[in-house]
């Protein structure tokens, strides 16, 4: 989870973008649920890695984390347990979540996140972007401006493995009903996913301590948009958030986590986890599985007095 102080001065080098999935042809699977319902049950977690771009300029390993089959192992600290590497696919179809992380981090530190999305039903791909992740050989905060792209090389490879005969994940992805989340940096990679002419697929998206593409817009199909942020945040400033916020055309919501700065609140144990964890989990299950259960219950979860504040505007 560690970020550097500098990403605060990110905004200025991120530019405007406008991305498109026209051309996808794939037929609209149902997802795992009856039409209207999450999963009620809780999956084991299996893990796999992708690797995009091997022997390119940009490569783009992808950790996945997804409901596999067996019963889930669990833990002390409520959490699914360690991934089964390369487990079998749980019976069903998932949709897809894309998770962004920020500068000098990478996906398996945001594990107490995606594990417990990935077994409350989601398949959550995480890719390691070549140029703002921890340990990266030619770091350059600037090429957040090209991780929207990559982030769509990777929805679009997903795709294709669902109609890839003998592939563990042929059959299992309702690549119709996509989300994308991100945190720091990442937020800012997600916001530019909503960009002019993104696909009707991509359903909604949460940014976790993160803000809008300076000078850019949101536009194109309606996706509901959660923002988290730490009111203490010196890192993204709250205020930035807000302003990223206000700027969305649809429905939205912000929830606040009082007294909270980067990203303590995405860590087991920590004020905020619980709440940043049942709305962001809400969330993902209301707009890519249309519970309605799970929209009645986000208020519910993210309500903590002296703790968290949620503004819903999200209809």
């Amino acid at each position: 989870m560690r970020v550097n102080p500098k990403v605060s001065g990110l905004f200025v080098l991120l530019l405007p973008i406008a991305l498109t999935a026209s051309g996808w042809v794939v037929a609209a699977p149902a997802p795992a649920a009856p039409p209207g319902s999450a999963p009620d049950r809780t999956y084991a977690v299996g893990v796999r890695t992708l690797d995009l771009g091997r022997g390119t300029t940009r490569p783009l390993p992808v950790t996945v984390w997804y409901p596999a089959r067996g019963e889930p192992t669990g833990t002390a600290a409520g959490g699914p347990g360690t991934p089964l590497r390369d487990a079998p696919v749980a019976a069903g179809r998932f949709p897809i979540v894309l998770f962004s992380h920020g500068l000098h981090s990478l996906p398996e530190l945001h594990a107490p996140l995606t594990t417990r999305w990935a077994s409350a039903g989601f398949v959550v791909a995480a890719p390691a972007y070549p140029h703002t992740k921890r340990a990266a050989r030619r770091f350059d905060r600037g090429d957040i401006r090209r991780q929207p792209g990559d982030a769509w090389r990777v929805i679009r490879h997903l795709t294709e493995l669902d109609e890839v005969s003998g592939d563990r994940f042929a059959g299992h992805l309702a690549v119709t009903r996509i989300a994308a989340v991100g945190h720091s940096a990442g937020g800012y990679t997600t916001a530019g996913l909503f960009a002019p002419g993104h696909s009707e697929w991509l359903r909604g998206g949460i940014v976790l301590g993160g803000a809008g593409m300076p000078g850019s817009s949101f536009g194109g199909p309606p996706a509901p948009l959660l923002f988290v942020h730490g009111d203490a945040d010196r890192v993204v400033s709250v205020a930035r958030g807000r302003d990223a916020y206000r700027r969305v055309p649809w429905p939205k919501a912000f929830l606040t986590v009082r007294g909270q700065g980067h990203g303590e609140y995405l860590i087991p144990g920590r004020r905020g986890f619980p709440q940043t964890l049942a709305a962001t989990t809400d969330f993902l299950r209301w707009t890519l599985y249309g519970d309605a259960r799970a929209r009645r219950a986000l208020p519910a979860g993210a309500a903590a007095p002296g703790i968290t504040a949620l503004t819903d505007r999200l209809g």
